[in-house]
């Protein structure tokens, strides 16, 4: 396994994503909601890694909730990045990254996959995070 870092422009809120796939193995998957849109977000999960956010001050780290109100989107609240999202649930955490907060920049990562998820309830939504989204070992 390979570790890969993340954080925000100003370092206060960052990651740690652990997988064994090469960045060019990576699913990158382009959400079209408005959110994901706003931040040119590109995410990237691995069933089969682990997930680990850091904040230097939990004052510092901003969970964000909109649509169906499944998952937190994390951003900092002094530099104002989106560096990944984090669902809660009975099975345990699982997380996202957002590839634009990798340090330093992947250059070899795959094409984006544009992803509408507009048709999920939430339900289906949880289903789908479990599924396909990275355990998190530890989160602020």
């Amino acid at each position: 396994m390979s570790d890969y870092k993340g954080r925000c422009h100003c370092g206060a809120i960052g990651f740690r994503f652990r997988t064994a796939l090469v960045p060019a193995e990576w699913a990158i998957r382009a959400c079209q909601c408005s959110f994901c849109r706003a931040h040119d977000a590109l995410s990237a999960s691995d069933p089969h890694g682990e997930l680990c956010f850091i904040a230097e001050g939990k004052e510092l780290l901003r969970r964000y909730r909109f649509g169906l109100r499944t998952a937190d989107f994390l951003l900092c609240s002094a530099c104002g990045v989106y560096i990944g999202a984090l669902i809660d649930t009975s099975s345990g955490q699982f997380g996202i990254i957002n590839t634009h907060a990798l340090q330093p920049q992947q250059t070899d990562l795959a094409p984006p996959s544009p992803i509408q998820y507009d048709s999920e309830d939430a339900t289906a939504r949880v289903d789908r995070r479990i599924e396909r989204w990275t355990p998190v070992t530890a989160s602020p």
